[in-house]
């Protein structure tokens, strides 16, 4: 069934300003990487803007599998000030993923629902005053989906947001999901500004897909999913913004950070924008730029995205730049442990999944046979 609205656009989103201006998001559909592997050389990544620090999330479609092929690498040359990861399929903490004395302040929500499934992990260098793992309400958090951080001057939202499934057999499941994020992010709101990041499993304009024709009834395109995300823009307190599509309102291919391993999408640059940076209104004015890495596919089906956010006058105490004080968080900090068993990320998942369709129940449900994805219907999983 064709969708009934193109939702071409967010009345609530504030005109257009002028972006940081890079290759990777103002490259035309021609020029965009396509490019199978990870980069050997990291030399296009520009040096953060001066006052600004850098926020990366990254789908990483299980973690021991994107360390084989070029994420630790990519991590050294980025240098994120906060890295957040979603998909990480990871049982347990990696204690010696990246080091404590880079990223002292390391929190990971593990699936407890199933084994190598779903889960999210931030490392950040600056201290975060309160750390906490899900909504606080069983089943909703039982798949290690959200994590949020307070930090002096705003709430990091981490999280990776649940696909409605194969012949959206859990397109209901996304809709309460939506619901109990925007009921969290209000509260938040209530204190202090929130950046809400991570794969968030939706395409929301048509611009935002390769093939929006052949789409309107897969995962992520729906246009309950489509509304539903219109609905978290909106806001209760004030707006939120699309922080990439509000600095680069006409970008199409250069803005896709997600290319499905079938139908050789990224060959072809048949992508999805799936991967987000949205921030409560009074942040905008902070956000130097959001940027695609679209040069960076290799490691994952998704490529990394990364904000500039500017630190705040010199007499405040709440620069990104620095570690501030605070309160004992309540993160699960790995500790500095071996882990008892290195087959925790279940190594049945570390090879390419060349059965992951778009929008494929792999990353959601282990479906066996799935053959969804083609040069006409491309979706994407989760």
């Amino acid at each position: 069934m064709a969708g009934k609205r193109t939702a071409d656009g967010d009345a609530s989103d504030p005109a257009p300003k002028k972006a940081l201006t890079t290759s990777s998001t103002l490259a035309s559909a021609s020029s965009v990487p396509n490019n199978k592997t990870m980069p050997t050389n990291y030399s296009f990544i520009e040096k953060a803007p001066s006052g600004c620090c850098k926020i990366v999330t990254f789908n990483v479609n299980s973690l021991a599998a994107s360390c084989k092929k070029g994420f630790k690498e990519y991590v050294v040359a980025e240098d994120p000030d906060i890295l957040c990861l979603q998909e990480t399929k990871a049982n347990q903490p990696m204690a010696f993923l990246l080091s404590k004395t880079q990223y002292p302040h390391q929190t990971w929500h593990c699936s407890r629902a199933k084994k190598g499934y779903s889960g999210t992990a931030v490392f950040s260098k600056i201290k975060p005053l309160r750390v906490t793992t899900g909504f606080g309400a069983e089943p909703i958090d039982d798949e290690g989906r959200l994590i949020t951080l307070e930090f002096d001057t705003f709430h990091l939202v981490a999280c990776y947001v649940p696909n409605a499934g194969d012949k959206l057999v859990r397109l209901d499941r996304r809709m309460v999901w939506d619901d109990a994020m925007r009921t969290h992010i209000a509260a938040l709101e209530q204190t202090k500004p929130v950046i809400y990041t991570g794969d968030l499993n939706v395409a929301h304009n048509e611009i935002d897909l390769a093939r929006p024709d052949t789409n309107h009834r897969s995962p992520g395109f729906t246009d309950e999913e489509r509304t539903s995300f219109s609905d978290t823009l909106r806001g209760a307190t004030y707006p939120r913004v699309d922080a990439f599509r509000h600095l680069h309102p006409d970008t199409r291919a250069a803005a896709y950070t997600y290319f499905g391993y079938r139908a050789n999408c990224r060959e072809k640059t048949l992508g999805w924008r799936l991967d987000y940076f949205v921030v409560s209104e009074p942040l905008l004015a902070r956000v130097a730029g959001v940027v695609t890495r679209n040069q960076c596919y290799g490691a994952s089906d998704h490529v990394p995205l990364l904000l500039y956010l500017r630190n705040v006058e010199a007499n405040d105490d709440s620069k990104c730049s620095v570690e501030t004080s605070g309160t004992k968080t309540e993160s699960d900090e790995t500790k500095d442990e071996p882990l008892e068993a290195k087959d925790e990320l279940d190594e049945t998942k570390d090879e390419p999944l060349e059965a992951k369709d778009e929008l494929d129940e792999t990353k959601d449900e282990p479906v066996e046979a799935k053959d969804k994805s083609t040069d006409e219907n491309v979706a994407k999983s989760e």
